[in-house]
């Protein structure tokens, strides 16, 4: 029983480790938020990761409101660049990318 507990520890310090150990920094980043719904933010990260979005509130109907949100987030795969373009509003979400499959047309 003792074998299956250290066992069971080891496997989970193993599954914790990190699998890629480099350092990666951030080299950019604003954030402009203050606080009325309305928000902007960018941070690029020294390994070639980027990630913009804003959002900014709809006025559906008298008494109704919605955010509507749209960015884009850049990285890297296996030495492949992807990257994803999205918005989400009172309609859903919706992403496209060149790698991203694509509704069929009506």
């Amino acid at each position: 029983m003792k074998f299956v507990i250290v066992f069971a520890a080891l496997f989970a310090v193993a599954l914790a480790k990190p699998l890629d150990d480099k350092d990666v920094e951030v080299k950019a980043y604003t954030n402009d938020n203050i606080g009325t719904g309305e928000y902007t933010y960018n941070v690029v990260l020294s390994d070639g990761q980027s990630r913009s979005e804003s959002a900014s509130l709809a006025q559906l109907d008298k008494d109704e409101t919605a955010i509507r949100v749209s960015g884009e987030f850049r990285y890297l795969w296996e030495g492949v660049e992807y990257l994803v373009k999205y918005y989400a509003d009172e309609t859903g979400f919706h992403a496209e990318g060149a790698h991203l499959p694509k509704a069929p047309s009506a």
